[in-house]
């Protein structure tokens, strides 16, 4: 196969983890036979500092004719820490996520079973957990009409959803619970607002179309707790923007790390995939973070494109670094191994079949919940 990738590699940890992410689809393209192009392209603060746009139309216009676009992060102290700052780094991954209409996010949560204990939460409860987030990613309050009064002491966002904005990501989040457990939880606010009440009513519908799916529903607050108290109940979440953005994060605690954590963003022409981790300033340079969730990204890349077996080479080749122990040092802080190490070990075992064996005693897989 041949595929087009942008790259953008973004601010902070970026370009150093989509590095190594790159150096997997490279081995990837040598073993199973594949044409990857990989293109790069100015996202976020580095993008301001060389055209002052974020998300330069050079970038866009290259995101629109790839098949993928692979993504770094983005995110600077010197814009995080000015509240008056007009010009954003994250405005250029919302614009961008809008341009492309990527509207539906997937966040994947599984745990490790040998890096449980790294996770500040108790190994019985967490132990089995396997859920996959469905946030609605173009609408809501991130979009909405934003007002401030000319004195600076009012402001606003609006936060609003269409029924068809609704639907489209409902749909895809039962066609996925039919594959996995069979569940669908959608987490709002019905009680208070008027948006969730939509929600309900849109979802509610659209799960009589799936008998064998069940849908439950539960308030943010609640599933913000439950999530922690018993993130072996859910399957499939199916949320709105804002709640997605908060409920995805606090899932990575789980697992123990955010640096393992993956994600695709898809509409109905184009597909991105990024870590789930932002731009770390601090570790930038160092050699320090962690590639992994953004090696993953690419395992769901694949998974995308339906090249399973490839997909699958990836994982397995990330579960024998973890259970060799070549890890970086957010989950090991002794560890002696970088983010190059790292990558060049996992790409340097993509070819190796010896350990199919590891995917079933890990118990973790990213298919089922990513093909579109």
């Amino acid at each position: 196969m041949k595929l087009k990738i942008a790259l953008l590699k973004g601010d902070g940890i970026g370009p150093e983890v989509t590095a190594q992410a790159v150096k997997c689809l490279q081995a990837v393209e040598e073993s199973f036979g594949h044409e990857f192009t990989f293109t790069e392209a100015l996202v976020g603060a580095v993008a301001i500092d060389k055209t002052g746009d974020p998300l330069p139309e050079e970038t866009l216009a290259l995101c629109r004719e790839s098949d993928a676009v692979l993504f770094g992060s983005i995110g600077d102290p010197k814009y995080d820490n000015d509240p008056d700052a007009k010009i954003r780094p994250e405005q250029g991954l919302l614009r961008l996520r809008q341009e492309l209409g990527l509207f539906c996010n997937i966040r994947p949560i599984k745990v490790f079973p040998t890096l449980m204990e790294k996770s500040p939460i108790k190994k019985k409860i967490i132990a089995g957990t396997d859920f996959v987030i469905y946030r609605e990613l173009t609408g809501g309050i991130y979009f909405g009409e934003k007002h401030l009064s000319p004195d600076g002491t009012m402001a606003s966002d609006t936060c609003a959803y269409t029924e068809a904005e609704v639907s489209r990501i409902a749909h895809m989040a039962f066609k996925t619970a039919k594959t996995r457990r069979k569940k669908v939880t959608l987490v709002d606010k019905a009680n208070v607002l008027e948006s969730s009440r939509l929600w309900r009513r849109v979802v509610k519908k659209i799960g009589e179309s799936y008998p064998e799916v069940t849908l439950d529903f539960m308030f943010i607050d609640n599933a913000a707790m439950q999530l922690l108290l018993k993130p072996t109940q859910f399957d499939v979440i199916l949320t709105e923007n804002m709640f997605g953005d908060i409920l995805s994060d606090e899932g990575s605690a789980i697992g123990g790390s955010i640096g393992l954590l993956p994600s695709a963003s898809v509409g109905e022409n184009h597909a991105l995939f990024e870590p789930v981790h932002g731009s770390f300033p601090q570790a930038k340079g160092k050699d320090i973070a962690n590639p992994v969730a953004s090696i993953l990204s690419v395992a769901m890349l694949l998974d995308h494109f339906k090249l399973d077996e490839e997909s699958r080479a990836i994982v397995i080749a990330v579960l024998k670094s973890i259970k060799k122990g070549i890890v970086s040092p957010d989950l090991n802080t002794s560890s002696k191994y970088g983010t190059n190490h790292i990558g060049d070990f996992i790409s340097e075992n993509i070819r190796d079949s010896d350990d199919y064996l590891i995917l079933n005693k890990e118990n973790i897989w990213l298919g089922k919940s990513t093909i579109i």
